[in-house]
């Protein structure tokens, strides 16, 4: 198996690891709504995913 021959630095380590970033999650708006939802996620105000109720949501007066 191959080992290394001498430590790596925590400088060089991390410049390796420099292009590791976290993006923002992408958004679209409900089409039953307009509340901004993320992309595989059930709307948080009506309850619809894809056109459809996935669940029920109760209305307050």
């Amino acid at each position: 198996m191959a080992h290394p021959k001498r430590k790596i630095s925590k400088t060089r380590r991390d410049k390796r690891r420099t292009h590791y970033k976290a993006s923002e999650t992408t958004m679209y708006s409900c089409p039953n709504c307009a509340n901004p939802v993320a992309y595989h996620r059930v709307c948080e105000e009506c309850g619809q995913y894809r056109g459809k109720q996935a669940i029920e949501k109760q209305v307050s007066i």
